[in-house]
């Protein structure tokens, strides 16, 4: 195969709505969505309690995230009418699906900090 074969079979990623890199890893990987998925992966919960369990995230992050999520169809929000009213947020079968890839993911990372510490301190330490 030559070069300009190469270049030619190479990904393209277009800037549209069916890019799945753009529309759907860009989204769930952001700072907190990961994290609100993985908070969720062992049942429902409220909103206070997720808020408590995900460090450093504020009241308004956690409400837009989870609206994005609910709005992508990851995460399910029940209203139950009660006085006072009490809300639980749920995986979807969607949740449930992207959290195992997900969870590759992380663990990967976990296994490789190491390897990528040592190539970031030697990258910043080249002259």
């Amino acid at each position: 195969m030559n070069a300009k074969t190469k270049q030619q079979d190479r990904r393209v990623f277009v800037q549209d709505e069916h890019c799945p890199i753009r529309n759907v890893v860009a989204h769930i990987g952001d700072k907190w969505s990961l994290l609100i998925i993985f908070s969720l992966v062992d049942g429902p919960d409220r909103f206070n309690s997720l808020k408590s369990r995900i460090e450093g995230i504020s009241q308004r992050m956690l409400t837009q995230t989870l609206r994005d999520l609910e709005r992508d169809g990851f995460v399910e929000r029940t209203v139950y009418p009660e006085v006072p009213v009490k809300v639980v947020y749920e995986l979807t079968d969607l949740g449930r699906g992207i959290a195992k890839p997900a969870w590759g993911l992380v663990s990967w990372a976990n296994d490789h900090l190491q390897d990528v510490y040592s190539a970031r301190k030697s990258y910043d330490d080249r002259p």
